[in-house]
């Protein structure tokens, strides 16, 4: 059994700053489940341009309103709280934070865990 706690993980090698604000992943591969699971913090403000090659992500709102957009198709979801998104097909998105946003984030396969974002001033997209 794995108990861990926020305080457990906070200015830690597992508090990862990703580009827009904090992961705090408290699932790694090396705990061998396959999965990952973190608090995410989005700063309010930031609109970042994302794509997970080699992940699949879901997301679901704790606290804070934003949106996602669907780059392929254009469509653009509100998030707020007890909203889920889910990147089933390694879609590049636009993730935006009208206030600061927290959410449940669940990484499969599991992140090793220093992963972070390169946010490109171009509109490129950051991927890992």
């Amino acid at each position: 059994m794995i108990i861990r706690s926020l305080d457990d993980i906070i200015n830690t090698e597992r508090d990862v700053s990703w580009g827009a604000g904090k992961s705090r992943r408290l699932l790694l591969e090396k705990d061998g489940l396959g999965y990952s699971i973190m608090e995410t913090i989005v700063e309010s403000g930031s609109q970042s341009v994302l794509e997970y090659t080699n992940h699949l992500e879901t997301c679901y709102c704790i606290e804070g309103e934003g949106w996602v957009k669907d780059l392929a198709t254009g469509e653009r979801h509100e998030i707020y709280p007890g909203v889920m998104y889910s990147l089933n097909n390694h879609d590049k998105h636009i993730l935006a934070a009208t206030t600061r946003l927290k959410l449940l984030s669940v990484f499969m396969p599991a992140l090793i865990g220093p992963e972070s974002h390169n946010l490109r001033e171009d509109g490129g997209s950051s991927s890992y």
